[in-house]
């Protein structure tokens, strides 16, 4: 009588015990939220601060081509770090790093930066061609880059710059006023392929730009840029109202 009213009283036990994993309200493994400063994963990182002006796959976005294994081939991971954590002041680069005020901690832009080496980079994307250095030591020749101009460039952006057959403005003023000096000399150095526009090697097939010609180039576009970017013009009237 002994044994068979214990085998009774415990199974309820048992029967209890066995469907705690089931609870009403237990929350699933993967429903506990992350704490976003712990997130690590290239992809979603990727996806939620760059892909907006990137592209989702680093490519065909409103920006520069960041996939692109020339670019990546002449820019180093210390200033790839750099331009992501501090972004690029006076154009629509914003700073991510949260010492620089973004959301990203230094341990996530590593993950960008690395992830981006990683997925995107191709030892042979120069094919044995010596690359112009990323930044300028020196300032080019504004003067003699517009004979640079009118040699590798004219042809598609038109003999003034403002559009060609092949390509639109170059030396429009809303245009110069987003891209400083050293993005006017990273798209001449790489390209958009994605938009059709050759690296320095190719504008012409067989005679590459010389590192000096990309400086001089730029000296010249960095002289048609507007001293009053964004303003169409130098004075406005004050709106109604408003006093000296």
């Amino acid at each position: 009588m002994r044994t068979h009213c214990t085998v009774v009283f415990l199974f309820p036990v048992v029967l209890v015990l066995s469907s705690c994993g089931n609870l009403p309200g237990k929350p699933a493994p993967n429903s506990i939220p992350v704490d976003p400063d712990h997130i690590t994963d290239f992809k979603m990182l990727f996806k939620q601060n760059c892909a907006g002006c990137h592209g989702e796959n680093a490519t065909a976005g409103a920006a520069l081509d960041i996939s692109d294994p020339v670019y990546l081939a002449i820019i180093d991971d210390n200033t790839l770090h750099k331009i992501i954590a501090n972004g690029i002041p006076g154009t629509s680069m914003p700073a991510f790093a949260q010492s620089s005020g973004g959301m990203l901690t230094a341990e996530q832009v590593d993950a960008i930066v690395h992830g981006i080496r990683q997925s995107y980079s191709k030892p042979d994307a120069l094919a044995g061609s010596t690359p112009p250095p990323y930044a300028a030591s020196t300032p080019g020749d504004s003067q003699h880059g517009a004979a640079v101009y009118q040699t590798f460039c004219s042809t598609c952006h038109g003999p003034d710059g403002k559009g060609g057959p092949k390509a639109s403005s170059i030396v429009d003023g809303s245009f110069l006023a987003l891209l400083p000096d050293q993005e006017l000399r990273t798209l001449t150095i790489v390209g958009r392929p994605d938009l059709g526009a050759p690296d320095w090697r190719n504008n012409i097939p067989g005679k590459p730009m010389t590192p000096q010609e990309i400086s001089d180039v730029v000296g010249w576009l960095s002289s048609q840029r507007p001293q009053l970017p964004g303003r169409v013009y130098p004075t406005a009237a004050k709106p109604l109202g408003e006093h000296p």
